[in-house]
């Protein structure tokens, strides 16, 4: 099994770009890879998540899939599957996903999240891209944080997502969503 340690997936660095056309095609592409490859483990769709997904939002240019999976236990066979299909498995939340990164943790194009289907973390991702896909001014708003963000922690991943949590939150509960703490 190919995996990097937790403490590690912090290497590569913040860099957040203005929105790519081309993000939706290459979550495609790589969706119809993913649904060949991990079609035994499959529970529910494979979704485009985070801002990469989001119609006209700055993002870190990493496409990010979550796949549904009945249970972490009975889709722990997959990690091999999305190993042999180039992605990384990072321990990272282990509790709540499997978590991998392409094609490697410095120079990272895709992120890929086995989540248990209709879990909270499934909801939650699902809501909160829901949500800034319907209100480009909240999307704005949060393009602006992003930005602001990966200036001051560009060598500090987790410092970057932990100081978007308040905004997540509070968007989350504006649609009704109680808060996923893992989201």
């Amino acid at each position: 099994m190919t995996s990097i340690p937790a403490a590690e997936e912090n290497s590569a660095p913040v860099i957040v770009v203005p929105y790519d056309s081309s993000w939706p095609g290459k979550f495609e592409s790589e969706r119809q890879i993913l649904f060949r490859v991990l079609k035994p483990w499959l529970a529910g769709p494979i979704e485009h998540v985070g801002s990469t997904a989001v119609p006209a939002l700055a993002a870190k240019p990493v496409i990010d899939i979550m796949v549904a999976v009945e249970s972490l236990d009975a889709s722990r066979p997959a990690i091999s599957a999305a190993e042999a299909a180039g992605y990384i498995y990072c321990p990272y939340k282990a509790n709540i996903m499997h978590w991998f990164c392409k094609p490697s943790d410095a120079h990272r194009t895709h992120h890929l999240h086995l989540v248990p289907y209709g879990s909270r973390l499934w909801q939650a991702r699902l809501g909160f891209r829901d949500a800034l896909r319907a209100d480009a001014r909240l999307a704005q708003e949060y393009a602006q944080l992003k930005l602001s963000l990966a200036g001051k922690y560009r060598d500090d991943r987790e410092a970057y997502t932990q100081s978007k949590t308040k905004f997540v939150q509070q968007v989350l509960q504006s649609v009704g969503l109680a808060q996923a703490s893992e989201t």
